[in-house]
């Protein structure tokens, strides 16, 4: 039987855009630049250290800060998709906003751990809901075919954005130490006024008649048709735990150990946010060119792929002066850019129809956020002893040995099923990458470059 194919990593056109669509997009927009645009992501490290804390305490924060994330997500994406996207992106929105004035008025250990799980608490209140606003946005307007160029263009303001201003950061620091979470706040707080200006979703019921004839709790019933999802479709696992390495690897090295490969290589605080800049440039510019990507590999394949390439350029920054160092980091920052579209649209294609996406979303930031929480405590051992460079090369061996562990897994599933690669549990199928044609692919908002 002639396998079913159709084209989603293709560019729809705009005039079918209604514009109630197009009101969704902008707004989608405006709320994705703002809530992650972090002013002071180039310099924490360092401003931590100068107001007294120690490694120790700054990566045990930052440990800390991924455990609340992983305790945060399942709750907030089951309360997305009960009281609405909508209503759960402003409160996140609000929460960050008081989130990045905590150091303001309290720069000393318990200040940021509090700013950090306010940061938590904040993030996984938009992690599944932004894209689930969007997706199910669009898909009542009938305009579901823009979705992925819609969160491409949103991610693309976002990393344009922290370009213009990441570099403005040192000599803002150096007029007044603690701009850069004042204007992270203000930035919070404009979003605010994007979620709140977001077209109104219907809310779903907070009960359901089960079998029995009794009404059920909604979280639970929500939890239970997560729970259910995933184990009735290996595949779906499989692909989230993919994303582990490439999400780790990517946070780790761009949030817990950017500044302090710099540092270690005599690149002063003042180049940081140059530096993160140009990163950001290499990643937004890869993230709007998946057709670079051959065909010829499934899209699996190249998560696999990409995520060895992560492991050795990251591994490779042990190496070389500081010019080498800057240039592989931002290497490392385009191969990001490639992997991360891919991988969410594989998700979001291999989410059932009407499975709790919300939620779904959640259970893999839980895996990607635990994670996390222990590679920050080994970063944190290791670099208090002086081992940054091991840190580095362990980190790269090991994830190469599970890379190819997990494809493997994924190959023999392909074969059990008799799916074709990228094909999830509904009707959606994602094909493969185009040869030709810009396409934007979507990126998950927690997985921008941020804590």
């Amino acid at each position: 039987m002639r396998r079913r194919t159709s084209t989603p990593w293709r560019r729809a056109p705009r005039e079918d855009l209604t514009p109630a669509a197009r009101r969704i997009i902008h707004l989608n927009n405006g709320f994705q630049l703002l809530f992650n645009l972090l002013w002071w992501m180039p310099v924490f490290y360092a401003y931590q250290r100068d107001v007294g804390l120690s490694d120790g305490q700054i990566f045990g924060i930052q440990s800390i800060y991924y455990i609340a994330f992983c305790l945060f997500e399942i709750p907030t994406g089951l309360v997305a998709d009960r009281i609405g996207a909508r209503n759960c992106l402003w409160a996140g929105a609000a929460v960050m906003t008081a989130a990045n004035l905590t150091p303001v008025f309290s720069p000393s250990y318990t200040g940021f751990l509090l700013h950090f799980l306010a940061i938590a608490a904040g993030r996984s209140l938009a992690s599944g809901a932004a894209s689930a606003c969007l997706y199910d946005g669009l898909r009542a307007e009938g305009a579901g075919s823009h979705y992925l160029r819609a969160e491409g263009t949103a991610r693309a303001l976002g990393l344009a954005a922290k370009v213009v201003c990441w570099p403005f950061v040192g000599p803002l620091m150096a007029l007044a130490p603690q701009s850069p979470y004042v204007l992270s706040a203000v930035s919070a707080a404009c979003s605010l006024g994007c979620a709140l200006a977001l077209p109104r979703t219907a809310r779903r019921d907070t009960g359901k008649v089960t079998d029995s004839g009794q009404r059920g709790p909604a979280l639970l019933r929500d939890t239970g048709a997560a729970l259910r999802t995933l184990r009735s479709s290996p595949w779906l696992a499989l692909l989230m735990v993919q994303g582990v390495g490439v999400f780790t690897l990517s946070r780790i090295c761009q949030v817990n150990l950017f500044q302090p490969v710099l540092l270690h290589h005599g690149i002063a605080e003042s180049g940081h946010g140059t530096v993160l800049a140009a990163m950001t440039v290499a990643e937004a510019i890869a993230s709007a060119r998946p057709q670079w990507l051959t065909s010829r590999l499934r899209p699996t394949a190249w998560v696999s792929l990409l995520s060895v390439a992560l492991a050795a350029t990251l591994a490779g920054t042990t190496v070389g002066g500081p010019w080498a160092v800057a240039g592989l980091l931002c290497a490392f920052a385009a191969v990001t850019g490639f992997c991360y579209p891919v991988q969410r649209k594989l998700i979001n294609d291999a989410i059932p129809e009407h499975a709790p996406r919300a939620t779904l979303l959640s259970v893999e930031s839980i895996v990607d956020r635990g994670v996390c929480a222990l590679a920050a405590v080994a970063a944190g051992a290791y670099l208090a002893a002086d081992r940054l460079d091991t840190l580095l090369w362990q980190s790269a061996a090991v994830t190469c040995a599970l890379v190819l562990v997990l494809h493997v897994a994924l190959r023999r599933a392909h074969h059990a099923t008799g799916r074709a690669d990228g094909v999830g549990p509904g009707p959606r199928r994602t094909g493969r990458l185009p040869a030709r044609g810009p396409v934007a692919l979507p990126v998950d908002e927690g997985t921008a470059p941020g804590p």
